[in-house]
């Protein structure tokens, strides 16, 4: 009787465990699966304003305030668009000053807790730029899907497909240089977003499931007399661009893809972002076995990845070693596999989905050069 207990005993703990470990992970799993748009993803820290003053703004010194380049600056209520680091401005050693473009709602003031994200504005193409579009509503899997459709001159259309922790305003970086190749855009909202249906699951799926809503616009934008078309994503944006010009049934239409920041390895990316909500390493393995029991991602194919896909049209693709969320050595691979139709353009001191606020002026030329052929 006595051992009998004791293993009785032993087999409740054990189990007791197992369903505690099993529920870390799930816990753990949701910086990835639960990643709301337009909110920043736990890898990007919090900064403190210190001061601001016409033209500039004083952030707490550290490695993302000295990012260089553009960046958005959101917070409670806030939303501020930040530039150039102003080296010769004074401040003190725990400080960076930066340029302050403008302030698009509310007002940062010292003691604000803020965030910088690739997002640069704030509303839609009219309100954000003055440019002219159209909301439009796309027929899909789950339901009607809203769009911006700003229309160019050119047959060929640009399919827009924002990535985590963002929303469709993040391509609006973009509108007015795409808008100058004459181009048509449709950016869009997909499964998840605002207005658009919420999955089953209540889960997103890394780009394993959301790559049918942009087949979806795909065949919008055919039926809409689109010729061509290209798709651009930023980060599981980028990996439902890479599946849909693989899978859809309008493939033969995709004439490129611009990848940014592609998030090519689901499980280091879902491991990256619960590491970065303090998941103790231990459990990180039992965070990607959570998210893939609960969205189904590859089936039983764990271990496959979006960079096993090989593209069939010139692509171009955006990424970095300071990725931290994406790593960039699968992009590199994907490069090195297909030199002839896949061009890696490298962009260093950049995080992630943020190649474009990096070097603006060199991530446009680049992508003239390559859109040039294509249009």
């Amino acid at each position: 009787m006595r051992l009998a207990t004791k293993t009785a005993a032993a087999v409740t703990t054990l189990l007791g465990v197992g369903a505690a470990a099993v529920v870390a992970g799930r816990h753990a799993s949701d910086a990835a699966l639960k990643a709301p748009p337009g909110r920043p993803l736990p890898t990007g820290p919090r900064l403190t304003v210190h001061a601001t003053a016409p033209g500039r703004i004083t952030l707490t010194r550290s490695l993302a305030a000295l990012r260089p380049g553009t960046y958005g600056l959101e917070g409670d209520g806030v939303h501020a668009v930040v530039g150039e680091v102003l080296e010769s401005a004074p401040h003190t050693a725990d400080t960076v000053v930066r340029r302050l473009e403008r302030v698009t709602c509310g007002a940062p003031a010292a003691g604000d807790r803020v965030w910088l994200t690739p997002q640069l504005h704030r509303g839609t193409p009219e309100t954000a730029l003055g440019i002219p579009y159209r909301n439009v509503e796309i027929a899909a899997e789950l339901g009607p899907l809203p769009a911006w459709l700003v229309p160019g001159e050119r047959p060929t259309w640009v399919i827009a497909v924002h990535g985590l922790g963002t929303t469709r305003e993040h391509p609006l970086n973009l509108l007015e240089f795409l808008r100058r190749q004459r181009l048509t855009v449709l950016s869009l909202a997909y499964r998840g977003d605002e207005g658009a249906p919420r999955p089953q699951d209540g889960l997103g799926h890394l780009g394993d499931s959301e790559w049918r809503d942009l087949d979806a616009a795909i065949r919008y934008a055919v039926r809409s007399g689109a010729q061509r078309v290209i798709l651009h994503g930023w980060s599981t944006g980028a990996t439902m661009a890479l599946r849909a010009a693989d899978r859809s049934a309008l493939r033969e239409r995709v004439s490129g893809l611009v990848l940014d920041s592609p998030v090519l390895d689901w499980e280091f990316t879902v491991k990256a972002l619960a590491a970065a909500r303090r998941t103790p390493g231990p459990l990180l393995p039992l965070a990607v076995r959570a998210a893939q029991g609960r969205t189904g991602v590859h089936g039983d194919r764990r271990h496959e990845t979006a960079a096993a896909v090989t593209p069939r049209v010139p692509t171009l693709v955006f990424h970095g070693p300071d990725d931290t969320v994406a790593p960039w050595g699968p992009s590199r691979e994907l490069a090195a596999r297909r030199p002839e139709l896949v061009t890696l353009h490298p962009v260093r001191s950049a995080p992630h989905a943020a190649m474009w606020n990096a070097d603006p002026t060199g991530y446009e030329e680049t992508l003239r050069r390559f859109l040039t052929p294509l249009m």
